[in-house]
């Protein structure tokens, strides 16, 4: 019997893999056999480096999502370099903090443009050419949003990020009952509070850091690699009946 969880010979998009859940997940997918095209701001060179050092292909793929001018391009691009696309994994956020009564305008339009607008674009150009490659050949399409625990709660002085992960939950259930007859995946993984440069501010304050261990079974924030298993789960042949769900990987926090 084979691995149900291989993904040798298959080619993922990562966005935001320069560092934490992006670099962590893109190295698992590597892990698994996937070759890599590591999309972002920041030339994700180390990245690139450790999935090859896996014996994967890897490739930068340059873009800037706070705009979808790049997002055509980037599957294109991944195609030209890797000769593939199988699996996208929407990574790249951003995230502003204010309370809501101060909240601009300039700071809503960027969360949302970048967490949600560039999102939504990205899965439809990668959706397109997975659906049409099922349609001429076969072959299934997997697409992973990263949504948060803001998913399901309000959190506090967030609104725009609270906004954004909101709707990648609805979006990950929209395009999930749209493509699911058409071979294409489309499913949500959800992070707990995980150590990444998005939640130093949280980790900084001592009594927030202290209210927030409080609250998780596990005792401990997650780590990066904590999300990687799951990826690789919702990316293989193993979760080809799973559509439409976003996966909480929080400690056990939501149980709470």
């Amino acid at each position: 019997m084979t691995n149900p969880f291989d993904l040798g010979g298959q080619v993922a998009i990562v966005t935001g893999a320069n560092t934490g859940i992006g670099q962590s997940i893109a190295l698992a997918l590597a892990a698994a056999g996937a070759d890599i095209a590591a999309v972002g701001r920041t030339p994700a060179e180390e990245t690139v480096a450790k999935a090859r050092a896996l014996g994967r292909k890897a490739e930068i793929v340059s873009a800037d999502l706070s705009t979808i001018e790049p997002v055509q391009r980037v599957v294109d691009e991944t195609i030209a370099k890797l000769g593939r696309l199988d699996i996208l994994v929407n990574n790249a956020g951003i995230i502003r903090r204010a309370d809501s009564v101060d909240f601009t305008e300039e700071d809503w339009d960027a969360v949302i443009d970048t967490n949600l607008k560039s999102v939504f674009f990205l899965c439809q150009a990668a959706g397109r050419h997975m659906i049409a490659r099922h349609e001429k050949e076969g072959g299934n399409g997997r697409i992973i949003n990263i949504a948060s625990m803001l998913t399901f709660q309000g959190g506090i002085r967030v609104p725009s990020y609270t906004a954004s992960k909101s709707g990648i939950g609805g979006l990950t259930k929209l395009l999930a009952n749209e493509w699911a007859a058409k071979g294409v995946t489309v499913n949500a993984i959800a992070p707990g509070y995980i150590a990444t440069n998005n939640t130093t501010a949280l980790r900084a304050d001592e009594a927030r850091n202290r209210s927030i261990l409080e609250r998780i079974p596990a005792g401990r924030w997650g780590d990066p690699e904590d999300l990687g298993g799951a990826a690789v789960f919702l990316a293989s042949r193993a979760a080809g009946y799973v559509n439409g769900h976003v996966l909480a990987v929080d400690g056990g926090w939501l149980a709470r």
